[in-house]
């Protein structure tokens, strides 16, 4: 009890001190989260957008397109050739007949295939590999694509390999950012409490004579530090909320022009806890760093 109460009693004197220099206060956490709204932006960010890689596939495909004056005997030998490979888990033969219909049944496309004097899809091939490594299925395309009336062998799911490659060098980039911005941060809650400290050496020579431990005038600028990263933490989650509602209409719109399914939306519990918790973990460190330097330096 008596230790809560003493990090009670620093927590109301922590308050008391942001409270009496509110401009300070206001301009130290908005500029603390317009810092962590650039890291905390970008990781919501690229988890939105890593959405939708979801609707592909879970294991590649390749689809072997025959030409056009290839007989459907000439498809189910590759079809059969395809199935007795070890690399090959699967295949299917999707007829020309059966896409023809397919097209027919899509929403603006019946009259412009109706319009046509011939069947214009050729057969094709669904392969299954055993292997889904790139270097496996770029191999075996590859070699298919030199067969016999093989028009074109075209990987299904390599899109979503390339957008999950960028979504990798994107996340790479913004843990980057925000190791940086994180000294950054900690470095500017160091200097901050720094100016706290020397307003206030007197008082803290005054409490050692009269015997008060290094941890007793640690805890109020520790409490300082946190509270101060907690607000701004509590700025940055208003400017990136903010931002993604601002940006959600524009964006949706221009999702729907390339028939994605992207909506933005406003950071979650999970993540906003832990934007908070970081901003104040950053601000106790760069507290805890200042004081602890200041005192060893006495």
């Amino acid at each position: 009890m008596n230790w809560l109460r003493a990090h009670w009693n620093a927590c109301r004197l922590a308050l008391a001190r942001l409270a009496r220099a509110p401009l300070n206060t206001l301009l130290s956490a908005l500029g603390i989260g317009i810092a962590l709204a650039l890291p905390a932006g970008g990781h919501l960010l690229i988890g939105q957008i890593a959405g939708l890689t979801q609707g592909a596939a879970a294991t590649p495909q390749l689809t072997v397109f025959m030409t056009l004056d290839a007989d459907r005997k000439a498809a189910q030998a590759v079809a059969d050739r395809l199935k007795g490979r070890p690399e090959v888990a699967r295949t299917e033969l999707l007829a020309r007949e059966d896409t023809l219909a397919r097209m027919k049944a899509a929403e603006g496309l019946a009259d412009v295939i109706a319009a046509l004097p011939k069947n214009p899809f050729p057969d094709a091939v669904v392969v299954t590999p055993a292997d889904d490594s790139p270097a496996a299925m770029e191999s075996l395309a590859a070699e298919t694509r030199k067969w016999p009336q093989v028009e074109h062998v075209q990987i299904d799911a390599d899109w979503a390999r390339r957008l999950a490659a960028l979504l990798k060098l994107a996340r790479t980039g913004v843990w980057l950012l925000a190791g940086l911005l994180g000294i950054g941060l900690v470095t500017i809650t160091f200097n901050i409490i720094r100016l706290q400290v020397l307003t206030r050496e007197a008082e803290i020579e005054v409490s050692q004579l009269l015997g008060a431990t290094d941890a007793f005038i640690r805890r109020p600028f520790h409490w300082y530090g946190t509270l101060l990263g907690l607000l701004g933490g509590a700025a940055a989650w208003l400017i990136v909320g903010g931002a993604l509602l601002w940006l959600a209409d524009p964006v949706g719109e221009l999702a729907q022009l390339y028939g994605l399914a992207l909506r933005l939306a406003p950071p979650g519990p999970a993540a906003s806890a832990a934007l908070l918790g970081a901003a104040a973990l950053l601000g106790w460190l760069g507290a805890a760093l200042s004081v602890r330097r200041h005192l060893r330096g006495r």
